[in-house]
């Protein structure tokens, strides 16, 4: 019965019911448009802005470009003409033997004193029939013949088209690292613009004057460095130990205070010191240390005090620290207290007798030369397996550890760090820095990473080699970084790009690679001479090497 009286519904109320309901759909449906539409606009007024905000910055970045096209232009043009003054000059000296004293006053004066120096040197400048020959790097004096100056033309047109070859060359280079280049351009010019807006109008009207931006000139100077070197070459080469034997491995080879000497450590328990001198001025087969010190453990590190020639530091397999007398092959103090393998020891270089250490028993302990037992000990969550003081500061250090980070600590306050620097996938083997703000590091993740120790921030991230498991070395000066890699290769990065500039590889050009182990070699041990483009590698098997970057 009540079934029957639920269903006795009029038309009317039915169609109010239905108005209601196509109402209530109506609004709906508007609210979902509305809705939709407005999500529309919001995505296409960001996206506006978006692109606005990069139509902004590259109209900025063409600004930049066709105010550096113009300087660059200037001065490539006042260089063209210096040029064509030089060889006119030349070639009038060659014609006139007697040098017209009028002619060669007013060409002095109307050339701006470019070549008041010549002039002006003990002697003068050669009036007789004198030509100038560069051979080997020399300078020479000759008489020349009665084809004087077909020989000159000559020379000129030669040394014209290898100077062609080699900037095609350098161009090459640009080409093939374009991308990083322009992003190194772009950093520079759009950093040094935003801080002209709050510098000083009389710095501002300077930048205008010369019409060469400090950024491009920046630019320049990587530019010009980067594309000055293209390969390594070998320049000497030696073994480290028995060609037979398995414990060959060199785990550290440093430069000493002045570069003279160099020691290599590892496996082999023996710190080894040679004459760098006689290693590349001597060619041997074998070349014997001029000091050989033997350890009761395999080692991990060496470090050269920087102010006491003779004094270097290791740190070995039994966690011991050793600070050793080359001259008379002792050890001078002997640091007991890690219980693990001490992976890493380095000298402060504003303070002598301080020096740092790391270990896989998670402790940093900073050692006093003239005290036996530490003065500061850092307890980390993970292994050790990097330390390194900052060059500037006696109270930075930096470490690199299994945690995959870069704790940077000031060692007046170790409670925590200052900063802690992430962003590699895996642990830290090695931390050295370029600068007293700039901070280079390796991992296991095969990348190198760059970071600004003063701003906390992290710089660029350099790939190429390959490192997965092994310690391969990493070595910096001023503008290059170079690395090992399992693959038996030494790579070299410029700081300000994230690509190879070249790299070497290890063994014999003739073997196929096919017939090696991938695996079975790899870098051990690198080390630049001190702001120089010479470095010494070693390898798993012993062979060192002493590499030069070269064009």
């Amino acid at each position: 019965m009540g079934q029957r009286q639920g269903c006795d519904v009029s038309v009317k109320e039915l169609d109010a019911l239905l108005s209601m309901l196509s109402e209530r759909k109506r609004k709906l449906e508007q609210e979902e448009a509305e809705r939709n539409m407005q999500i529309l606009l919001d995505f296409l007024q960001m996206l506006r802005k978006q692109k606005v905000d990069e139509l902004n910055e590259v109209q900025h970045d063409l600004q930049y470009i066709k105010e550096d096209i113009s300087a660059v232009e200037r001065h490539r043009i006042d260089l063209y003409r210096a040029r064509d003054r030089y060889s006119m000059k030349l070639r009038m000296l060659a014609d006139d033997p007697i040098g017209k004293k009028p002619w060669s006053s007013s060409t002095d004066r109307n050339f701006g004193g470019l070549f008041s120096t010549s002039r002006n040197a003990p002697g003068g400048l050669p009036t007789g029939n004198l030509t100038y020959k560069r051979v080997e790097g020399k300078a020479q004096i000759s008489s020349p013949g009665p084809h004087r100056k077909d020989t000159s033309t000559s020379e000129l047109n030669s040394q014209h088209m290898s100077q062609s070859g080699l900037a095609v060359v350098r161009k090459k280079r640009v080409n093939a690292q374009f991308n990083d280049l322009q992003e190194c351009y772009l950093q520079k010019r759009r950093l040094l613009a935003n801080k002209s807006h709050v510098k000083e109008e009389k710095d501002i009207d300077d930048v205008k004057r010369e019409g060469y931006s400090a950024g491009l000139e920046d630019f320049q100077s990587v530019l010009s460095t980067f594309t000055r070197y293209s390969r390594l070459r070998v320049i000497a080469e030696l073994r480290h130990g028995d060609l037979f034997h398995s414990a060959n491995i060199v785990s550290s080879i440093e430069f000493d205070r002045d570069d003279e000497l160099f020691a290599t450590a590892g496996v082999s328990r023996r710190i080894k010191v040679f004459d760098f001198s006689s290693v590349v001025n001597e060619p041997a087969d074998v070349h014997c240390p001029v000091v050989e010190m033997s350890t009761r453990s395999k080692l991990s590190c060496l470090s050269w005090n920087k102010y006491t020639k003779n004094h270097i530091a290791s740190s070995d397999y039994d966690g011991i620290v050793t600070v050793w007398d080359v001259t008379t092959r002792q050890s001078v103090m002997e640091y007991e207290e890690h219980e693990k393998r001490a992976w890493s020891v380095d000298f402060s270089r504003t303070d002598p007798s301080m020096l740092v250490s790391g270990s896989d028993d998670c402790k940093v302990k900073v050692w006093c030369t003239k005290q036996e037992a530490s003065v500061l000990n850092i307890d980390m969550k993970a292994n050790i397996c990097c330390v390194k003081y900052n060059p500037g500061s006696g109270v930075h250090i930096a470490v690199g550890s299994a945690d995959h980070h870069i704790h940077y600590y000031d060692l007046r306050n170790t409670s925590q760090p200052v900063h802690i620097f992430s962003g590699h996938r895996k642990a830290v083997s090695y931390v050295k820095f370029l600068s007293n703000n700039e901070l280079a590091s390796a991992s296991t993740d095969s990348t190198l990473r760059l970071w600004d120790v003063k701003e906390n921030l992290p710089i660029r991230t350099l790939r190429g080699h390959t490192n997965e498991k092994n310690f391969v070395g990493l070595t910096v000066n001023n503008e290059f970084l170079a690395c090992g890699s399992e693959t038996n290769e030494v790579f070299v990065y410029h700081k300000a790009i994230s690509k190879p500039v070249t790299w070497h590889r290890f063994g014999s050009p003739d073997v196929d690679d096919a017939d090696e182990d991938a695996g079975s070699y790899f870098i051990s041990a690198v080390c630049w001479k001190s702001d120089s483009p010479t470095m010494l590698a070693a390898n798993s098997q012993g062979t060192i090497k002493v590499l030069v970057l070269a064009a």
